[in-house]
């Protein structure tokens, strides 16, 4: 059992330490999150499974704080809500839960962050098209090879791993990274919190 732990504790701090070479898009992504912010727009997270949990992890960040004492940010996990989920996958089609509320709540200026340790769910590649078709920018959490996704969001992190624990851990570190960078540059004068 040790032997599992340590293995794994390692291999989760060896694909963090890869992060390092992708500062520049997460950097990218902080930047273009500030601006949305500070425009009064918002973020909509979608993903399936753990990654429809990350979503709603992060819309929490965002809406009520990460580490300073601040207005709210509009934040959206799409697909939070059993009632529209379920109308929307029996009506139309599970294809359709993400892209249908993108239409629904999505404007130009948001930003839509598609969350995905293989970046092939069919749901997503429909909720990133109809985003695109909307003028909203898009933003990939991929993991692997980025999958379909990677060339068509605006803009992919790709968490270097095959291993879907893995590259959740990272989705997630990747997502702190950017409240803490948000709260940062939009409120750094208002107090932290222990």
């Amino acid at each position: 059992m040790e032997a599992v732990i340590s293995n794994t504790i390692i291999e989760s701090i060896n694909v963090k330490k890869k992060l390092l070479d992708h500062t520049d898009t997460i950097t990218a992504i902080a930047k273009k999150m500030c601006e949305c912010f500070s425009t009064g727009k918002k973020v909509l997270f979608c993903g399936n499974g753990g990654s429809a949990a990350d979503s709603m992890h992060l819309e929490g960040e965002f809406v009520c704080r990460f580490t300073k004492n601040r207005r709210a940010l509009p934040a959206i996990a799409l697909g939070s809500g059993l009632p529209t989920i379920s109308a929307i996958g029996n009506d139309l089609g599970f294809v359709d839960v993400f892209s249908r509320q993108v239409e629904a709540y999505a404007v130009p200026g948001d930003i839509l962050v598609a969350i995905s340790t293989s970046g092939n769910s069919d749901n997503l590649l429909k909720a990133v098209t109809t985003a695109k078709g909307m003028g909203i920018y898009t933003v990939g959490f991929l993991g692997g090879t980025g999958g379909k996704l990677a060339s068509l969001v605006d803009c992919s992190l790709i968490i270097p791993s095959k291993v879907t624990a893995r590259i959740q851990e990272c989705h997630i570190l990747v997502g702190h990274i950017l409240c803490g960078i948000v709260e940062m540059e939009l409120f750094g004068h208002e107090s932290s919190i222990s």
